[in-house]
């Protein structure tokens, strides 16, 4: 497996994507970038979703994460379908029935142009920073592999990568990654599918003798009954449940698919299938990586020290030339699908939410389509500074970064968007900003002593309910007067 032959399998991939961008992209308008012009059929949506939920960090790092956390994992997953059905029950209606592009307008209609414009801009910060997360850890494993041996700088690589998405979303936005996501996904399951063929075919085993070992194995361990663990069981689920309610359902990006659905409905079914398949796929995942470290010690492979580099040290080193290749693609798969929808969202926010484009130049079609492609180079430029920020300060698992760093910033949205569903009141609407911005802090300060202050305990991905909780208690404060 030569970064030659790795190179040329990007570079074809990549011309599928583009046939695919020019097939869908054809008489593609302003609306069809933002909502696809509301025509995207539900099943796809639901199958391209599954790619764009998994992305970067489950292609690459959950396997990795097997090897010291087992499948505790999956906890999280199983609160992701309590999560799914809240915003299929909740949230969707309400979009749909404001008849939203951009889901943050509805905190400008329940509070007034302050909430609306903290929404949207914790938005832009937590999309921009979660999106150069998947990205840094697909591109780096990339560089190791392929554009260190052409002696090419890692800015290089991702300047390459963002002006590729660019690109191939520029014209058709949703309307395109409605299917690239589809296409995407398609190829990481295979990759993951056909790895664990091919390592089942190195060790001359059947699938019921691996299925065997994994489940007598401490990998397969999902349970951890201990109250002060950070992975505790029924925190890890009721964590689940709310990451999916605020980095699904109160997240532009993923909730763009579904507001490009034909209505209420399809929309509904394709949330509803995308939260019961994701369960499966998320354990295949789990499984590969229980697979990955007995087929590493039966072979006396020396893993590397870093998680999120045994997948690929073991695909493109030990497993042969095709499953190096299915390997790349996946993970090319894994990087575009990480970027190209989490574009299109920070461009449909920006310019909606933050220089309102679609007001300014409702009866101007054609100067809309000039601002919204700056819009759209601008969010590329700044992604691309991200990344490469993370290349210098990277010191921990790439999974736990995402997460951790969602808690703090998906907080303030869950506190406002619950306190906008279950109360009637009104907000000093100018005062939000300084409570959305006190409450992570307030939250961090909580987690970094939360050991010494609550007798042991250890706050894991719970924090984003406190983080919510104390923005709640924050807007109470500054209720409105009848």
């Amino acid at each position: 497996m030569t970064p030659a032959i790795i190179l040329i399998t990007f570079l074809l991939y990549t011309l599928v994507l583009f046939a695919v961008s020019w097939f869908t992209a054809r008489g593609a308008d302003n609306q069809s970038f933002f909502i696809g012009n509301k025509k995207s059929p539900w099943f796809v949506v639901a199958y391209g979703m599954i790619g764009a939920s998994l992305s970067g960090v489950t292609f690459i790092s959950v396997p990795g994460w097997v090897g010291s956390s087992g499948f505790t994992y999956f906890i999280i997953v199983l609160g992701y379908v309590a999560g799914y059905a809240v915003v299929t029950t909740v949230l969707l209606p309400l979009y749909y029935r404001l008849n939203l592009t951009s889901i943050y307008t509805y905190l400008d209609q329940r509070f007034g142009a302050k909430s609306y414009l903290t929404g949207a801009s914790f938005f832009l910060i937590s999309r921009i920073v979660g999106a150069a997360f998947r990205m840094f850890l697909v591109v780096s494993v990339l560089q190791y592999f392929v554009f260190d041996h052409f002696n090419i700088p890692f800015w290089v690589t991702v300047v390459i990568f963002m002006l590729l998405i660019q690109l191939y979303t520029l014209k058709g936005g949703i309307k395109t990654i409605v299917w690239t996501d589809t296409l995407q996904t398609s190829f990481m399951l295979l990759a993951v599918l056909l790895t664990i063929g091919f390592i089942l075919h190195h060790m001359q085993a059947g699938l019921g003798d691996i299925i065997s070992k994994v489940w007598h194995s401490d990998y397969s361990k999902m349970l951890i009954t201990d109250a002060y663990h950070p992975k505790f069981f029924l925190k890890q689920f009721v964590s689940g449940m709310f990451i999916t309610i605020v980095m699904t359902g109160l997240d532009q990006d993923m909730m763009q698919k579904n507001l490009s659905c034909r209505n209420l409905s399809d929309a509904k079914k394709n949330m509803t299938t995308l939260s019961w398949v994701l369960v499966p796929v998320n354990l295949l995942f789990l499984f590969l990586g229980a697979v990955l470290y007995i087929y590493a010690a039966e072979k006396n492979i020396t893993l590397p020290p870093k998680a999120d580099l045994v997948f690929p040290t073991i695909a493109i080193g030990n497993l042969g030339l095709t499953a190096g290749i299915v390997f790349i693609v996946g993970l090319i798969s894994a990087a575009y699908s990480s970027a190209d929808s989490a574009l299109t969202a920070l461009t449909t926010s920006f310019s909606i939410d933050i220089l309102k484009l679609d007001k300014k130049y409702k009866h101007n079609e054609n100067l809309l389509k000039k601002k919204r492609m700056m819009v759209h180079f601008l969010m590329s430029v700044t992604v691309i500074f991200v990344i490469i920020l993370f290349k210098v300060i990277n010191d921990e698992s790439v999974i736990a970064q995402l997460f951790t760093f969602a808690g703090y910033t998906y907080g303030p949205l869950l506190g406002l968007y619950t306190f906008g569903l279950f109360t009637k009141w009104r907000l000093k609407d100018k005062w939000v900003p300084v409570v959305a911005v006190l409450s992570p802090i307030l939250t961090y300060f909580i987690k970094v002593n939360s050991d010494s202050w609550l007798g042991g305990y250890k706050i894991g991905f719970e924090l984003l309910l406190i983080n919510g909780f104390i923005t709640y208690l924050g807007l109470l404060i500054i209720i409105k007067n009848k």
